[in-house]
C-alpha cells in the first residue's frame, strides 16, 4: 500500500518512513501543506497521515480542499494528545481516523490497514482473505489454498495485498507500479511481470489472469 504522510517534523516524517517500510508500506513524505495537498491529488495514494500543524497551508485546509473536490483518499489525522477539540474539527473536515501524538509505529500501521481495508469493502481485523488465500499482514506470509505458508519478499507482498484488496478488478501494470513503488523510484511496469510470475507459483496460477494489453485480476472463475 502506497501512503503518504504529511509532517512538518522531518526526523518524524523520516522515522516513520523507514518503520512503516519494514512492516509493508510504500511511503512518501512531504513536509509542508502547500505540496502535501499537491501529492495528494496527484497520486494515487492508498491513505494519507495528516499533521494538522503545517507551515503554507494547514491541515484542516488540506482536508476541507479534498473533500470539496471528491477526494475520498481514507486520511489519519495527527494530533496533540489532549487536543480533544482537534479531533473534532478533524473528523466535520472529513478525517477517517486521528492518532495523538506521541504514538507507536505499529498503532498507525494498524489504523492504516484497518482505514485502508474499509474503504476497500473488506471487513478489518484478521488476515485478508479472498478465493481461499490468505494474506498474514504482520508475518508478511501467504497461505494458499492447502494451507501452506510461504513467505512474501517485501514487494510480493504489496503488490500481493494490492490485488487481493481488489479482486475481480482490472489491474493495469501502470496502476499496480503506482501503488508499489516510492514516488521517487523507477516504477518498470514490466518488472510487474516477472513478480506476477512468482506470485503465481506461492497462491496458483489460475488465481491471478493475464488480460493481454491490459492487464491482471486476482480472482477464480473471471471471465475472459
Amino acid at each position: 500500500m502506497r501512503i503518504l504522510i504529511i509532517e512538518d517534523d522531518q526526523s518524524l516524517g523520516e522515522g516513520l518512513k523507514k518503520d512503516l517500510g519494514r512492516l509493508g508500506f510504500v511511503v512518501d513524505v512531504v513536509n509542508d501543506g502547500v505540496d502535501g495537498e499537491h501529492m495528494g491529488d496527484v497520486e494515487p495514494y492508498d491513505a494519507v497521515v495528516l499533521d494538522l500543524g503545517l507551515p503554507r497551508k494547514s491541515g484542516l485546509e488540506i482536508l476541507h480542499a479534498w473533500r470539496h473536490r471528491g477526494n475520498k483518499v481514507p486520511v489519519i489525522v495527527l494530533t496533540a494528545r489532549d487536543a480533544w477539540h482537534q479531533k473534532v474539527d478533524g473528523f466535520k473536515a472529513g478525517a477517517d481516523d486521528y492518532l495523538g501524538k506521541p504514538f507507536h509505529t505499529e498503532e498507525l500501521a494498524a489504523r492504516l490497514s484497518a482505514i485502508i481495508r474499509r474503504s476497500a469493502g473488506e471487513k478489518t481485523g484478521g488476515m485478508v482473505e479472498n478465493f481461499g488465500v490468505k494474506l498474514d499482514e504482520e508475518r508478511q506470509v501467504v497461505l494458499d489454498r492447502e494451507g501452506v505458508p510461504h513467505q512474501l519478499t517485501g514487494t510480493e507482498f504489496r503488490l500481493l495485498r494490492y490485488l487481493m484488496l481488489h479482486p475481480g478488478r482490472l489491474m493495469s501494470k501502470s496502476r499496480l507500479s503506482e501503488h508499489v513503488y516510492e514516488y521517487d523510484e523507477d516504477k518498470d511496469s514490466n518488472v510487474i511481470e516477472v513478480y506476477i510470475r512468482r506470485l503465481r507459483t506461492k497462491v496458483g496460477a489460475d488465481l491471478i489472469h493475464t488480460r493481454r494489453g491490459q492487464g491482471y485480476i486476482f480472482g477464480s472463475h473471471v471471465s475472459e
